[in-house]
């Protein structure tokens, strides 16, 4: 428990309209819930959101920033959370406020719920507070019938002036489909302005202070319900739309969850807002070196398909796998006894899976012994086995169960941890609510011990910022047999990403440069083989790297080039990955210079003094550059090499934090380790 002093949970105040429970001789470290009179207070050490009780139907009052000492009071109060056009106070209304106590995958939270009545509908809305962590996040429950004329407002935000300056972040996934998954607009806002995209900053022009909302959904183009856009931005009115939901989805017999939304705060620069973001991010789903470090290998990009696997083949790409260095071998489509439409052994269905009970059981002609054996070699080489899984789609999902119990059962009997999640296609309420249940289930009943790679190559999926505290992102397919292999639009896909996506929670794939050179003209300077395999390979070191290859496909030299860089990585990829990782440099077209900054942090949002450089210079003829950082002008810097050609170096940093960095040769890396040895303006 923490120290007593700080901030207790106190609710004061009982209305006749409702009931307010409080939790007795009970904290957590600076977090609380204050409701006195008919004002609710929200917040942390970092943010408070106050708002006017009214009857549980919430109407924002102020936003108050306390790191950078900054408020927002708002000039016209809304119902934010809105069904309804109007603010009429909620009836039958109640607070409850929990502590949700540290688990494997989740650290120690506030839970501040919020219960109230419109006539025939119930909200539940469930406010969860992370110490430290400049940002609250919000998930709304309905139960009942929806108005006639509904309103689809998830949350709002209503401050005073007109100078403001709003960027909107669209996201793509279906990356089988589309290779430019970030998409920005930047505005003034005026009077009716409809923007597209999860995420949304919002900067006061006079004082640089701001605040973001986060629409925890899929990307925009695979929401249910889509009206169209996700914000409407109206000078200081900020509107997050569409709950993801039709009248025909609430019922009077189980609550449903709507999308959810994040308000954070932040101050004056851009890093201050990524922190503030990234702060949240790196919360809802605890990093573990052990569980979430991975170097894995899926053998589904040499295009086999299921066509070798079998007991001897797995035996033999851990052996190779083991040399390379890989931590995780994840066998792919074809480990099963059902055959899915994507084999090459006879064409098989995905549909009426459950007509067969032993569709998800090992194929006992190419597994006589089931996986055991495949199991215990990968453990005797400290390897972890893992499986790809395809979730029955027919009727919304409505096997959910039986396709849970069925991972379960694979983890129970096996010990198996990882499994890929593909093929999925959420096109209603109903099938998003049963992917939860069947993820929930999964680690309900694993104790939390499972994590899911989750697939959004294709279909209609979860996306970057919803159902993340389950496990990481499988982000693309390449392939060289279909010439669509690209090493810098790998590296372009994973960079853009990184300013707002964790990168530690992507797969990101290096292949094979070896195969298929015949896929590619003689003259790409951009064709895969004209790369080292070690330069390929330290293209996804800044996420989790995936060996997407069979690795008894390999020449000798692969392993040569590859196999100590990969062991000295793994050395140092959980500290790396530890840091806030935001991109510098330029964006990466292939003969750019570009990387990645991992930025030690003492607190989700305050930096420290140390961290990481990982630098690209791609095909160009400069030996040198200046690259700007993240760290502030006049600070001295001291870079020491930890992996590839970089040399050390101590400087100060220039204007916009820029510091010269020299490669010996075009598409070569350097990862260093940097000290700021004196901060700015100390000579």
């Amino acid at each position: 428990m923490s120290n007593p002093n700080v901030l207790l949970i106190l609710l004061i105040a009982l209305f006749s309209t409702g009931r307010v429970h409080a939790i007795s001789n009970s904290s957590i470290e600076n977090c609380y819930a204050q409701l006195e009179n008919d004002t609710l207070r929200i917040g942390n050490s970092c943010i408070e959101r106050t708002f006017l009780w009214n009857g549980g139907n919430l109407m924002t009052v102020s936003l108050l920033d306390k790191k950078h000492n900054n408020i927002l009071h708002t000039d016209a109060q809304h119902a934010d959370f809105a069904v309804e056009k109007g603010n009429r106070p909620g009836t039958a209304s109640s607070l409850n406020v929990q502590i949700i106590h540290e688990s494997s995958v989740h650290i120690t939270y506030l839970r501040v719920l919020v219960e109230y009545n419109l006539d025939d509908l119930s909200i539940r809305r469930e406010f969860r507070v992370y110490p430290d962590v400049p940002a609250i996040a919000c998930r709304n429950y309905l139960i009942g019938k929806l108005p006639d004329k509904m309103e689809n407002i998830l949350d709002q935000l209503s401050f005073p002036g007109k100078h403001f300056y709003v960027k909107c972040i669209n996201f793509h996934d279906a990356t089988d489909f589309c290779n430019n998954l970030v998409t920005s607009q930047s505005i003034i806002p005026y009077k009716h302005d409809e923007l597209r995209g999860n995420l949304l900053f919002a900067r006061r022009e006079v004082n640089g202070n701001g605040f973001f909302m986060l629409k925890e959904a899929p990307c925009s183009d695979k929401q249910l319900a889509y009206p169209g856009y996700d914000y409407i931005s109206e000078f200081g009115h900020t509107l997050l739309i569409g709950m993801g939901i039709e009248d025909s989805d609430i019922t009077p017999d189980d609550w449903t969850e709507t999308y959810g939304s994040v308000i954070g705060v932040f101050g004056p620069g851009e890093l201050s807002a990524l922190l503030s973001l990234r702060a949240y991010e790196k919360t809802i789903r605890k990093h573990d070196d052990r569980r979430d470090e991975m170097i894995m290998m899926n053998t589904w990009g040499d295009r086999s398909r299921d066509a070798k696997l079998d007991e001897p083949f797995c035996l033999a790409e851990l052996e190779y796998g083991s040399r390379l260095g890989i931590t995780h071998f994840q066998i792919d489509d074809g480990w099963q006894t059902g055959k899915s439409p994507a084999s090459a052994l006879r064409k098989g269905s995905f549909d009426n899976i459950w007509l067969t009970n032993d569709y998800w059981k090992p194929d006992r002609e190419k597994y006589p012994d089931g996986l055991a054996p495949i199991v215990n070699h990968a453990r005797s080489l400290g390897i972890e086995l893992g499986l790809w899984f395809n979730p029955s789609n027919q009727d919304n999902l409505t096997d959910w169960e039986k396709d849970a119990d069925a991972i379960i059962d694979l983890y129970q009997t096996y010990d198996i941890r990882y499994f890929k999640i593909d093929g999925l296609k959420v096109i209603s309420k109903t099938a998003d609510v049963n992917l939860r249940k069947l993820l929930e289930k999964v680690q309900r009943k694993t104790q939390e011990a499972v994590t899911i790679n989750m697939d959004v190559t294709a279909g209609i999926r979860p996306g970057y910022f919803y159902m993340g505290i389950y496990g990481n992102i499988f982000l693309e397919n390449r392939y060289t047999d279909f010439g669509t292999y690209f090493p810098f639009h790998t590296l372009r896909n994973l960079w853009q990403l990184s300013a707002y996506v964790p990168p530690e929670r992507l797969q990101i794939e290096f292949l094979n440069k070896w195969r298929n050179k015949d896929k590619y003209n003689e003259d790409d300077q951009f064709a895969p083989s004209n790369y080292d395999f070690s330069y390929l390979f330290a293209l996804t070191m800044a996420a989790q790297p995936l060996a997407w290859l069979e690795a008894t496909n390999l020449p000798e030299d692969a392993f040569t080039q590859v196999r100590d860089l990969i062991l000295n990585y793994r050395k140092i990829m959980a500290e790396f990955h530890r840091g806030v990782i935001l991109p510098i440099g330029n964006e990466p077209d292939g003969v750019a210079w570009t990387g990645f900054q991992s930025i030690g942090t003492d607190s989700p949002t305050n930096p420290s003094d140390y961290g990481f450089f990982l630098i690209y210079r791609e095909d160009n003829t400069e030996n040198q550059t200046l690259i700007s950082t993240w760290i502030p002008e006049g600070a001295r810097v001291q870079c020491t090499p930890v992996l590839g050609e970089g040399k050390p170096f101590t400087t100060k940093t220039g204007l916009k934090g820029s510091l010269a960095f020299s490669l010996p040769r075009p598409n070569s890396f350097a990862l260093y380790r940097y000290e700021i040895k004196s901060p700015p303006n100390i000579r």
